[in-house]
């Protein structure tokens, strides 16, 4: 193999080796993301529990339906699809009880609602919800709703007539509902 060939190899394996490693990185980039992602979601299905558990007593509500005893739990059915995980994890882990104990630390924190409608209180002006979650980052570095999160949490406040909902061209705004105003079916 002669100088000029052997340099152009090596030419070859730092090209590819350059571009293997950006691939990467763009893959790590988005399964970050990803990750991140599903963080969220679980925090808020816990907390979809947590309410639900607490309103299971409420009269006129049906109770949740008992997960079958041979159904796999969401953390089983996580570990088994991790390849390592179960072994890596305790044994308490695989049977749920550190995923209740979070869940009960996580129900005691305010809900995201709750959260939003505080901010929205100290406004008087219609916000976006970009700038909502932003500041509510800033005022509880703890939560990290996606936007998506935001924009569903305070899209079920303009249900429940607690917000309303301004358009602006293409912008969606939001304000809190005034205490004497009720949301009709004109509005």
């Amino acid at each position: 193999m002669t100088s000029q060939s052997a340099a152009t190899l090596r030419s070859r394996y730092a090209v590819q080796a350059a571009s293997d490693l950006e691939e990467n990185r763009r893959r790590q980039k988005e399964l970050t993301e990803k990750l991140a992602m599903l963080r969220e979601e679980e925090a808020l299905l816990i907390e979809i529990m947590a309410l639900a558990e607490h309103h299971q007593g409420d009269a006129g509500l049906s109770p949740l339906p008992e997960q079958a005893q041979d159904e796999p739990t969401l953390t089983q059915e996580r570990l088994r699809r991790t390849p390592g995980a179960a072994s890596k994890a305790p044994r308490s882990a695989r049977t749920g009880s550190k995923t209740k104990a979070a869940a009960k630390r996580r129900s005691q924190r305010p809900l995201l609602g709750d959260l939003l409608l505080d901010l929205l209180a100290g406004h008087s002006e219609p916000h976006l919800a970009k700038d909502l979650r932003e500041e509510l980052m800033v005022q509880h570095p703890d939560r990290e709703p996606t936007p998506q999160v935001v924009r569903n949490t305070l899209e079920s406040l303009v249900a429940k007539g607690q917000v309303r909902r301004h358009k602006e061209e293409r912008s969606v705004m939001y304000t809190l509902v005034d205490r004497g105003h009720r949301r009709t079916p004109a509005d």
